[in-house]
């Protein structure tokens, strides 16, 4: 007996079915605060040096290494990649914004409550924060430090700028900056 025409379409229409990819049993990312994703927007700002809206594997390499941290080009290109929805070798802001949320997630931590609200959160991001400006851990930011954190965010600055930031900052006026003048300057 010869296969129908509906026959042949509801055999296509099983294949189909079979072909696409069974749902995903994957634990679902909660969608991350406004403060997380405030957060993630400066992060990539700071990544994307040439602000071109994406971050290659060399602004990310360079950043790091700032940073101190030592990462093989084998290891940036593989967190590229799987950042990296396109498969273009870059990562846009939205790319960047959904690897960070899954890897947190995946550490267990709570993106979707207001992300670094807390006074002790506060004090430990204020607290690395200054860290990254006081290279020298001596407990002080001075002028070369000040130029070269901002140089090294992608940000150089003039002397008249450094002058400037210096002078808002240095509240006891002995030409640098504590960890208690860098808060009062921030906040």
């Amino acid at each position: 007996m010869a296969t129908t025409s509906r026959t042949r379409r509801k055999q296509d229409d099983e294949k189909k079915k079979k072909k696409q990819s069974p749902v995903d049993d994957r634990p679902s990312v909660p969608a991350p605060s406004e403060a997380m994703l405030n957060n993630l927007r400066t992060a990539f700002g700071l990544l994307d040096r040439d602000s071109d809206g994406h971050v290659t594997p060399a602004e990310l390499q360079f950043m790091l290494r700032n940073l101190g941290i030592e990462v093989s080009d084998d290891l940036i290109s593989d967190l590229i990649k799987d950042a990296s929805k396109s498969g273009n070798g870059l990562i846009d802001e939205n790319e960047f914004m959904q690897w960070v949320t899954k890897i947190q997630a995946l550490q267990g931590m709570d993106v979707s409550s207001g992300g670094g609200d807390s006074e002790e959160e506060i004090t430990k991001d204020l607290l690395a924060a200054f860290k990254v400006f006081d290279r020298d851990d001596n407990g002080y930011i001075t002028r070369d430090e000040l130029r070269t954190a901002l140089e090294m965010i992608g940000e150089p600055v003039t002397d008249a700028q450094l002058n400037q930031v210096l002078a808002l900052g240095d509240i006891d006026h002995d030409g640098r900056i504590d960890y208690e003048e860098f808060v009062k300057m921030l906040l």
